[in-house]
């Protein structure tokens, strides 16, 4: 056991490692800065009432990742584990819809647990990516991974209720994070292409219905918020006192912090102008006190990562290791594009948080579980290549 021990440590992704406490720690000197005068203005807290919390988090997100560091991937195939986690996901998916809050800020998307709040749609992003790179690792093994019945059909419809779920709380950006990452696993499993055109060609005929419905509850759908997200999205400052406030506000604090910023905690936009501004938008802020170091030190990094995992992906064997690897390199690259892009005003604002960066627990948490998966895969990758070097020495 101990000989085993020293080799994960010998093969521990040091690199990636100090990117992601880097890009924490820097998170948790940004909320600090960012949510000072929000906190006490809007709330009555302390001022360091949000650092605190996320530096809570923060104790539970460390532990996390060094034990999903240090758990071997391959248990996540087993049947038990698959079942409890998916039977997990869906009961506080089912319960947010009935005991959750969170209208005010746009989805009733948390349930309070007494000490603290969860997501469910943040469990569910990991869930869905151990989920379907365990299926598919074992169609992959048993040879049906074409199958439709077989391999393609339960997880895809897995998929489908989690994104009707996490729809009617109502979070799209979420959905579509939750949909593109689990495309990634697939694409990455050695599913053939023709396979994809079949199964889009059945997502296409099932979509009909589901459009016609759309059609027929537009007004309900389509609410005043989501209207004026839209609208504002084509062109913020037509709307800077009502949709387009936070956004216009946004880009206000990114012009203002130009390529060496106003300092760090001389933002003048947290002072009451950015809604939040420790949440979704937070990289306003950074952008504003910082300027262009910290925008280079939170997209460097965090592509850091992305490429990383797509580069273990690449060069793991075992085609378990490179469904993981690749889904949660691709979970928090869309997640990344999605916050930034809304934002800057590429696509609409969707109230994503910035991986690592954004206050929040449920989001740090998973994601410190999901890079300690990776880590555990990078660990054996290393092994694996360790023990062939011996083996052909």
């Amino acid at each position: 056991m101990k000989t085993y021990m020293k080799r994960m440590i010998r093969n521990f992704d040091f690199p990636l490692f100090f990117v992601y406490l880097i890009l924490t720690l820097f998170g948790l000197v940004m909320i600090y800065s960012s949510s000072m005068v929000w906190a006490v203005n809007k709330y009555g807290y302390e001022p360091d009432y949000f650092f605190q919390k996320q530096l809570t988090n923060l104790k539970l997100a460390y532990p996390a990742f060094l034990i999903a560091a240090f758990f071997p991937y391959k248990n996540f195939k087993r049947k038990k584990l698959m079942i409890f986690s998916l039977i997990g996901m869906f009961a506080l998916l089912f319960l947010v819809h009935f005991i959750g809050y969170g209208e005010d800020k746009g989805a009733r998307s948390w349930i309070y647990i007494g000490f603290g709040s969860i997501q469910p749609s943040e469990v569910a992003k990991l869930v869905i990516i151990v989920y379907f790179a365990s299926v598919f690792a074992k169609k992959y093994e048993s040879g049906t991974i074409d199958s439709l019945n077989q391999s393609i059909g339960p997880p895809v419809t897995v998929l489908f209720l989690v994104v009707v779920s996490i729809m009617n709380e109502t979070d799209i950006g979420t959905s579509f994070i939750i949909i593109m990452a689990a495309l990634s696993v697939m694409a990455a499993s050695g599913i053939k292409l023709r396979t994809f055109w079949k199964l889009s060609g059945i997502v296409g005929v099932v979509m009909i219905p589901v459009v016609i419905g759309m059609y027929f509850a537009w007004d309900n759908i389509m609410t005043g918020s989501r209207k004026g997200r839209l609208l504002s999205f084509l062109n913020p400052f037509d709307y800077e006192l009502g949709s387009g406030y936070q956004i216009a506000n946004g880009y206000i604090a990114i012009g203002a912090g130009g390529v060496k910023g106003l300092g760090l905690g001389n933002s003048v936009q947290k002072m009451g102008y950015l809604p939040e501004p420790h949440t979704d938008v937070i990289m306003a802020v950074i952008s504003e006190e910082v300027g262009l170091l910290g925008t280079i030190i939170v997209i460097g990094g965090l592509g850091f990562i992305v490429l990383r995992a797509l580069t273990i992906a690449l060069r793991a064997k075992d085609p378990h290791a490179r469904m993981l690897a690749a889904g949660i390199g691709s979970v928090i690259g869309i997640q990344t594009f999605v916050n930034l892009g809304g934002l800057t005003g590429l696509i609409p604002l969707t109230g994503v948080p910035l991986p690592f960066i954004s206050y929040g627990g449920t989001s740090v948490i998973l994601l410190s579980l999901a890079v300690g998966i990776l880590m555990n895969v990078s660990i054996f990758e290393k092994m694996r290549r360790e023990n062939r070097k011996g083996s052909a020495s």
